[in-house]
């Protein structure tokens, strides 16, 4: 049952995020990835705050322990973002309704092929960790494990918009595109299997697990998404903005309450 729980969390995360970003109308990916990256940064914060960290400090572990855990995780993911193997060009889905609007004019050169498969290649790393930190959630508890999954669905969802773009103008045909992202995409599963039976043996590990999974979730939130949101100039943009954090942080909050089998 938890192996089953396990892959259906990260096929939602890493296969269903590239579905979303794919159902997207190109006209209007600009304000939904707006929007889904506020409601992301709430959801991910809320998650490690929330949910991860507080299941971390329920366990005998030292507290001491636990924040030096979640540092070193943070600096961890520091380095792993400059050398780009954590951060898979989320900045792309900022260009997702040009690049959608203007494929024509980029499907035919040589030199965007590097660029995509430098794009599919980081996507890969990254939905592999993404599905190594579901499984350990799942492994500690089935409500960290859905909590997990479904922030990982929602900040996927425009990064895969971008990337979608991106390499749309290296290839021929949208099908193309979507079949490559997917492939990308389905690494989750492959991260949330190797988690399963590294991390299911270890169960006096947990805390450390989960803190780790919560300073990833912090570092994207705010390392990442936060600062592409605070590039948004006006009061209308900025408010809205605003709501949408505070929407992923409340359909979180809410699920404390829940108790799933």
């Amino acid at each position: 049952m938890l192996l089953l729980s396990i892959i259906l969390g990260t096929a939602i995360a890493g296969l269903g995020s590239v579905l979303l970003a794919a159902l997207v109308n190109p006209g209007a990916s600009g304000k939904f990835a707006s929007d889904m990256l506020s409601f992301a940064a709430g959801a991910l914060l809320a998650t490690a705050c929330l949910h991860l960290l507080p299941e971390a400090l329920e366990s005998a572990v030292d507290i001491n322990s636990i924040c030096a855990v979640l540092l070193a995780g943070l600096v961890l993911f520091f380095v792993l973002d400059k050398a780009e193997l954590w951060h898979h060009g989320h900045e792309h889905h900022e260009h997702a309704e040009a690049h959608s609007g203007h494929a024509a004019t980029h499907q035919h050169g040589p030199a965007r092929t590097g660029g995509v498969w430098a794009i599919l290649v980081g996507d890969s790393v990254h939905c592999f960790g993404d599905g190594l930190l579901i499984a350990a959630a799942f492994v500690a508890d089935a409500r960290l494990g859905v909590m997990a999954s479904l922030a990982v669905l929602a900040h996927e969802v425009p990064h895969h918009l971008g990337d979608l773009a991106v390499v749309r103008s290296g290839v021929d045909g949208r099908q193309r595109a979507v079949i490559k992202v997917a492939m990308a995409g389905a690494v989750t599963v492959i991260g949330g299997l190797a988690g399963y039976f590294l991390v299911a043996p270890f169960q006096a590990l947990m805390p450390y697990f989960l803190t780790v999974a919560a300073s990833s979730f912090v570092y994207v939130a705010l390392a990442d998404l936060i600062p592409q949101l605070q590039k948004q100039v006006g009061l209308r943009k900025s408010v809205r903005s605003i709501l949408w954090v505070l929407l992923g942080i409340s359909v979180v909050a809410a699920t404390r309450t829940l108790d799933i089998a």
